[in-house]
């Protein structure tokens, strides 16, 4: 009888150690993140062109822009037939700098993507910020919405997600741009996108390139802000076949050399099927080379790959919009290079050295005046 009490009491500790076990299992399940590393090929999914009447949302992931840039950027979207409706936390300011807390600037990309009226997303300002919003966003979300966001610098994070997310998205102009007027290339080459009319872009020879053509899915941005999301939801680096598009502004040789080694250890340079460099404004000179492209193409000669220098993206003047997400594929010959997405829709032909820049000692509003034919 005793025995049989023991055994009984065995039992009983055994079941409850399989319980706990199983619960403590279930509990660590449930709190475990959902993988952030996918090499597989990235394919993605065209949000719809816009039409006449559709709404555009105006947020602001990052740093507080002026409602005065706001407005005006809101103007122009009227001028193209749309219409623009600011976020609701757009008008704050935190900290001095974010465009309010992380839970209201998320609040105002959760608001745009779960209402169906709203077609596309522009953002109103980079800066900093939207890494804090990574462990927020959900990609089944972006996902299921099929909407445009468009973006550059700090917005480049959102862009990693979106394509992670298996939509496209377009690197181009925000709103503190476009309140300069909107009817330059930088501005109405992302109205055409939106449009359903997509750029064939023709580059200029540059002496660092690396001829040949590379095929793949077209991610990447602002240097800065993609390497330090390497493995986060909203890294897309590393998908096999890629086309990688890298830029910055203000950085020193040393740190924008650390920033692409970081990508290059974690295997990026691997997947890449061709490289494409934008503009490299006011970065350092404290090393010999002659330029940033010189120092990143002694990397990028090791892995036989094409390298497309020279493209006007990014913090310069020229800001020519780029669909990241869409099959891309660049050729990169002695005589110059293109660029092509293969996309439905009209394709627009682009030389970029027809392109008009800031002259030097112009400002902006000068600037605008002679695109407009006003002055020479």
């Amino acid at each position: 009888m005793f025995g049989s009490k023991k055994i009984s009491f065995a039992i009983k500790v055994v079941i409850i150690t399989l319980l706990a076990t199983s619960i403590l299992t279930a509990c660590n399940k449930s709190i475990e993140p959902e993988p952030r590393r996918d090499s597989s090929p990235l394919t993605c999914r065209k949000p719809q062109y816009l039409k006449a009447g559709d709404k555009v949302a105006l947020i602001s992931p990052s740093y507080y822009t002026p409602m005065e840039n706001v407005n005006k950027a809101a103007d122009v979207l009227r001028s193209w037939g749309l219409e623009p409706v600011i976020g609701p936390n757009v008008g704050n300011i935190y900290e001095k700098k974010y465009a309010g807390t992380t839970d209201e600037r998320f609040s105002d990309i959760h608001w745009a993507l779960s209402d169906p009226t709203i077609k596309a997303i522009l953002c109103n300002r980079g800066g900093y910020g939207t890494i804090q919003l990574i462990d927020k966003l959900s990609l089944r979300e972006i996902g299921r919405s099929e909407k445009w966001i468009i973006g550059f610098s700090d917005i480049c994070t959102l862009h990693g997600a979106w394509q992670n997310s298996g939509i496209m998205s377009i690197h181009g102009t925000m709103s503190s741009f476009l309140a300069q007027g909107g009817t330059d290339a930088t501005s109405t080459l992302v109205r055409d996108i939106l449009m359903g009319r997509y750029p064939k872009y023709e580059i200029p020879a540059h002496p660092q390139n690396i001829e040949g053509i590379g095929q793949g899915t077209l991610v990447g941005g602002n240097l800065c802000t993609i390497a330090p999301n390497v493995g986060s939801l909203a890294d897309a680096t590393l998908h096999e076949g890629i086309i990688l598009f890298l830029e910055e502004v203000g950085e020193s040789m040393r740190n924008i050399d650390r920033q692409f080694n970081i990508l290059a250890l974690n295997g990026v340079l691997n997947h890449c099927n061709g490289i494409i460099l934008g503009e490299f404004p006011d970065c350092g000179t404290e090393f010999d080379y002659k330029s940033i492209e010189e120092m990143l193409r002694s990397y990028i000669l090791h892995y036989n790959i094409p390298l497309l220098c020279g493209f006007p993206a990014g913090h310069d003047d020229v800001n020519l919009p780029l669909i990241m997400g869409a099959k891309t594929t660049m050729t990169v010959r002695p005589t110059g290079s293109t660029i092509e997405f293969s996309l439905d829709g009209e394709q627009q032909t682009v030389n970029t050295a027809d392109i008009p820049t800031l002259k030097r000692g112009e400002n902006n509003i000068e600037r605008n005046m002679r695109l407009a034919g006003k002055i020479n």
